[in-house]
């Protein structure tokens, strides 16, 4: 196993057949951490002593015959799930000195599956708009995106060969699009949010980064199922995401590539790229316009979500207002503005948009869309727009970005795959599918 580039799946094999020990395979990407973490700093918490000390602990269950499906892996944690052995600060100063007491269930269901806790990673402020240090791994003067940035990051430069971030409305999708890795955001309700720092009950979803769909699958399978902890959580049969990954469709899938109302944010060169995919498709792609009231979704997402931040975030503005940035103070402001009947209004509209594409996926077999507007943003001091990213979060449907275009700077740019609520398994044969037709 000379590359760190080996997938998770063939690390996992190599460690049970005895090629590897965990303790080696964690000290090469610890000289990762120390080769790269100075330069691109997606690491908020990282001990080497505590990994090595999981790692060995690991390695005498594998003598022992003990086995979990992510056996001796190290995967990195955003920084607003609670670990009970490392602090949780959520990107933000207020929370410093709020240490975990206990694992979340996502960092739980981790460890039962021998997973290693390599560290926390960096967060953009509350999870919102205001970014961390972290810089993108591919151009050290440009945003990784957010809110999961560190998470991102830290996939891409093979910091670790997974990590786990959440999206309350492009912050999986975004960051995987322009660090260059896969990033699969499940259907809502599929994963655990249980002692996870909550943005928005109604919106925030748990999602994953990794090199490779199949290695999406592998780390998803893990985190999926109902917990009585997470009352959102679905009571649905798990789906065999790994098995998909290798599955070829049935037939040829036609994807449905929609005009969104947002299509002018579009970078040209990005526009240049998916008329490629369209092209090197032939018959498989065909366009689409959402009806007219679909516009106002990012409208109803910004009414919920915002409304939300000012009651989640309304001990922090009450107690510690001059240590939150201009950005989320103004975003909880506007929260509090709104009434009621809007907000209810905005939540009664996913269940018609959901209803609306219950009906869609009898004709198409998938949602073709760009994961973000282009290459990664110049500066650090924005991550980017999220607005292709809010009609599938909004609704909860399962979004995939696979990292298949450039831009014009050479830099890596997202085909977003979106399928139906509760049809993952689909989404990651298309996702299969699709990577095999497009020339890298």
């Amino acid at each position: 196993m000379s590359s760190i580039k080996t997938s998770a799946v063939e690390m996992v094999q190599s460690i049970k057949k005895g090629e590897i020990t965990s303790e080696e395979l964690v000290k090469k990407y610890i000289e990762q951490i120390k080769k790269k973490e100075k330069n691109i700093e997606a690491w908020e918490f990282f001990d080497e002593n505590l990994v090595l000390a999981q790692a060995k602990k690991l390695d005498a269950l594998h003598q022992a015959g003990q086995h979990g499906d992510l056996h001796g892996i190290p995967v990195g944690i955003k920084d607003i799930f609670d670990t009970g052995d490392m602090p949780t600060e959520d990107g933000t100063e207020i929370h410093k000195k709020n240490l975990s007491l206990n694992d979340c269930t996502v960092v739980s269901k981790l460890k039962q599956a021998g997973a290693i806790i390599m560290g926390k990673t960096v967060t953009t402020e509350l999870a919102y708009y205001s970014p961390g240090k972290t810089k993108n791994p591919h151009d050290l003067n440009r945003t990784p995106g957010g809110s999961s940035s560190g998470s991102a990051a830290a996939v891409a430069s093979h910091m670790v060969p997974l990590s786990v971030g959440s999206q309350t409305n492009g912050s999986v999708i975004r960051p995987a699009s322009y660090c260059g890795v896969v990033g699969y955001k499940p259907t809502k309700g599929l994963i655990s949010r249980h002692l996870v720092l909550q943005i928005s009950r109604k919106l925030d979803q748990v999602g994953i980064f990794s090199n490779s769909i199949e290695d999406a699958a592998l780390i998803s399978e893990q985190l999926i199922g109902h917990d009585n902890q997470d009352p959102d959580t679905s009571l649905n049969p798990k789906p065999k995401l790994l098995a998909a990954s290798r599955q070829k469709p049935p037939m040829e899938p036609l994807l449905a590539y929609i005009k969104l109302p947002f299509m002018d944010k579009l970078d040209q060169d990005t526009v240049d790229g998916f008329n490629e995919v369209k092209d090197e498709l032939k018959g498989q792609v065909v366009e689409i316009e959402l009806p007219e009231g679909f516009a106002k979704i990012p409208d109803w997402h910004k009414i919920i979500m915002e409304s939300d931040m000012a009651t989640s975030f309304s001990e922090e503005y009450k107690n510690s207002k001059n240590k939150l940035s201009d950005k989320i103070i103004e975003a909880i402001e506007r929260g509090m503005k709104y009434t009621s009947v809007e907000y209810n209004n905005a939540l009664s509209k996913i269940d018609i948009a959901n209803a609306y594409f219950k009906q869609f996926f009898h004709d198409y077999d998938a949602i073709l869309t760009p994961s973000a507007t282009g290459e990664a943003l110049k500066g650090l001091k924005s991550t980017g727009d999220p607005i292709f990213c809010t009609v599938w979060t909004y609704c909860g449907m399962p979004s995939i970005s696979l990292p298949l275009l450039q831009g014009k700077n050479g830099l890596p740019v997202g085909v977003q795959l979106v399928s139906s609520l509760f049809d993952d398994e689909r989404l990651f044969r298309n996702a299969s599918w699709l990577t095999s037709k497009i020339k890298r």
